[in-house]
């Protein structure tokens, strides 16, 4: 047989670059404040790394770096290698994922648990396969990416309601058309740090004969009993008709989502959900990791406690109002003037997170803190010598 050559591609004809539309974007994002680069860690024993102070990341209850969490997934990658080998239907179940779904079912008081790769995958799953052509997907204008675009995916008639606005959820509910109705939105908002209304959202709910989906990534570890989660806190949990989803990247540590549910949902996500059917299973090592910072939370529920007061603590310093979750904002207003403070602070030993539009609406480009268990009062106090200079526009 002839061996193959490669030819050189033809030169590109001029005015004829099918990537210089991205160099457009690129500029109009730098002149609006919005260019995004990518700032690898290095190694540390403190949180984010670097030897800086970390009010940046998820990592509520300091569990990452805790040495029985990462014992637990060595452990597990020891006994079941680097990866899962297959989808969750062939090869990438092992009794590691069973153990670990039983576990979080009964953590959270749910009636079963259906592990994904990451929470992401556990919200596109779940809204896809509970609603669907011929379904009505209502949403809170405020929920995360993740369900924004498991909306898109459903192929379901999507309403955005008003934030928070459990009212508006029961006229859409009252006025659909379709049998069937799907209505979700985060138990803690990512951004704002603010709460639902579940309550009000499940009555509605009951009341037209639909569903409640509740993403509870920034709930599950630091609201309710021992961080069990705002649907536990508000005896929600293990009700037939409310689904919650997680992540186990934030609270817990490591990588990877679950689906709280009714064991009949469960089974459904198993024959219907695309992310469970068709992605290769969380591999073991995260598996290990979570069971054993479950298992931490378990033996150690002050955490929880722990990162509502440092929280307190941050929205004072920053003069706001008593946060109801980790997630403190300290709101800027002008995208560039919070990429300046955030590396003001970096510069100063502090890691923040920075949001700026998509994120948030524009004009309310903001510092992002998150509180952790693991803050001492040592850190507490650069905190607010760090802070209180930039609420007060020093870093501007």
């Amino acid at each position: 047989m002839p061996t193959e050559t490669h030819a050189h591609a033809p030169a590109l004809s001029a005015g004829a670059d099918p990537l210089a539309w991205l160099d457009d974007a690129s500029a109009q994002r730098r002149a609006a404040g919005l260019h995004r680069e990518l700032a690898p860690r290095t190694a540390g024993a403190r949180g984010a790394g670097s030897g800086a102070i970390d009010l940046a990341s998820n990592d509520y209850l300091g569990l990452s770096a805790h040495p029985e969490v990462i014992a637990g997934a060595v452990d597990a990658a020891r006994r079941w290698g680097a990866g899962s080998t297959g989808s969750r239907l062939v090869t990438g179940t092992t009794e590691e994922h069973a153990a670990l779904e039983r576990e979080l079912a009964a953590f959270a008081g749910a009636g079963s648990g259906l592990v994904f790769s990451s929470g992401y995958t556990a919200n596109l799953g779940a809204v896809t396969a509970l609603a669907g052509r011929g379904a009505l997907i209502v949403s809170d204008a405020g929920s995360h990416a993740s369900l924004v675009d498991a909306c898109r995916l459903s192929r379901a008639r999507v309403v955005v309601t008003p934030h928070a606005d459990a009212d508006a959820v029961d006229r859409e509910l009252a006025g659909r058309a379709e049998d069937r109705a799907l209505v979700i939105t985060d138990s803690v908002f990512s951004a704002d740090g603010d709460l639902a209304p579940l309550r009000a959202l499940h009555r509605a709910c009951r009341r037209r004969g639909a569903m409640l989906l509740v993403d509870e990534a920034h709930g599950l570890g630091v609201r309710g009993e021992g961080g069990r989660g705002l649907v536990h806190e508000l005896g929600l949990a293990g009700v037939p008709d409310v689904v919650v989803t997680a992540t186990l990247s934030k609270s817990l540590g490591g990588q990877g989502g679950v689906v709280l549910a009714d064991p009949r949902v469960r089974e459904h996500l198993i024959d219907a959900a695309r992310t469970f059917i068709f992605d290769t299973g969380l591999a073991p090592a995260s598996v290990g990791s979570a069971r054993a910072a479950l298992g931490v939370l378990r033996r150690e529920p002050e955490r929880a406690a722990a990162v509502l007061r440092r929280a307190h603590e941050l929205a004072r310093i920053c003069g706001g109002d008593r946060p109801e979750s980790a997630v403190v904002s300290l709101v800027l207003g002008d995208p560039q003037r919070a990429v300046g403070a955030a590396r003001w602070c970096a510069g100063r030993g502090l890691r923040v997170g920075c949001f700026r539009p998509p994120s948030v609406p524009a004009g309310t480009s903001r510092l992002r803190l998150t509180a952790r268990a693991d803050l001492t009062d040592e850190d507490m106090t650069v905190v607010r010598g760090v802070l209180t200079a930039v609420a007060a526009g020093v870093s501007a």
